[in-house]
């Protein structure tokens, strides 16, 4: 099978230079790689890799650039797996998914164990991503683990091309696309399993820059699980759960935030979005007004 990896980056550039040049490390190198950004600046196109890399740009938004890159590999490759520019696959990830992906037909999505997540914490350097994996067992020829999945997590997912011809990340999930991963991957359950393997490890380091204000993404938190779950790619009873679960922790850490969150910033979001939830006003896209 061919594979292409897509990495979607904003404002990242030694982060997505590292990660490229750990990428050469793959037992199993891609075929291709895009790296999808909003301009050139400060990328550096003329380092060589054992692989090609291209370099698409246009509008900023994680679902637009996710799609921009998706159409240019969709028809000539079997299989594309999206890395975000902050996680660090490890060296056995593209050889162990494109083994079970063979032996497992009926699967059209997979994701790795994040062995580490930054997301809700300070978040982790690479150079301490990259300890976190050297400290890791190696899973190669250790049983594998499967759990089917709701969604794919989209810091580190691969899917089929065959499944998602015709699909699109939905680009009303503007700037961060908060959710736009279980979005795109639960719709997929049409077509086969959405699953989850231990054999396939990462660090996702959770860098905080290039993210959205706090005020935006607790507005996000509310609207979008709502706005998918009208449309019918999220389950109602799982868009409810998320929702409240953040909408907790925000009131109950408001009071003594970490300095790595806007807590306030997310609570006053999660508010307006239930008041406009209540007043039947569910639009993602209201994020660029805040």
């Amino acid at each position: 099978m061919k594979l292409a990896v897509v990495i979607p980056t904003l404002g990242r550039n030694e982060l997505l230079s590292r990660l490229l040049a750990h990428l050469a490390q793959q037992r199993r190198l891609p075929d291709a790689v895009v790296v999808s950004a909003v301009d050139p600046d400060g990328i550096d196109e003329t380092q060589s890799y054992p692989f090609p890399v291209r370099f698409i740009y246009g509008p900023k938004g994680l679902c637009a650039q996710r799609n921009r890159a998706l159409r240019t590999v969709v028809d000539t490759f079997d299989v594309v797996t999206f890395f975000d520019d902050d996680f660090i696959p490890a060296d056995s990830y593209l050889e162990a998914l494109l083994a079970a992906m063979a032996g497992n037909p009926d699967w059209v999505s997979v994701m790795g164990h994040v062995l580490y997540d930054g997301i809700g914490g300070p978040g982790l350097s690479f150079d301490d991503g990259l300890l976190r994996l050297a400290s890791a067992r190696d899973p190669a020829g250790m049983p594998m683990t499967v759990t089917l999945q709701t969604g794919s997590y989209g810091c580190n997912m691969s899917v089929r091309t065959k499944a998602v011809k015709g699909l699109a990340f939905d680009e009303r999930l503007v700037l961060y696309g908060w959710q736009e991963d279980i979005d795109f991957t639960h719709q997929l359950w049409r077509k086969g399993k959405v699953v989850q393997i231990d054999t396939l490890e990462g660090v996702h380091l959770g860098h905080k820059s290039g993210r959205v204000s706090g005020l935006r993404f607790g507005y996000s938190q509310v609207i979008n699980p709502l706005y998918l779950i009208r449309k019918g790619t999220m389950p109602a009873l799982y868009g409810l759960r998320l929702i409240l679960r953040n909408l907790v922790a925000n009131v109950l850490k408001s009071v003594r935030p970490e300095a790595y969150i806007d807590r306030r910033g997310r609570l006053r979001g999660n508010l307006l979005g239930l008041w406009h939830a209540a007043v039947g006003r569910v639009e993602p896209e209201f994020i660029l007004r805040l």
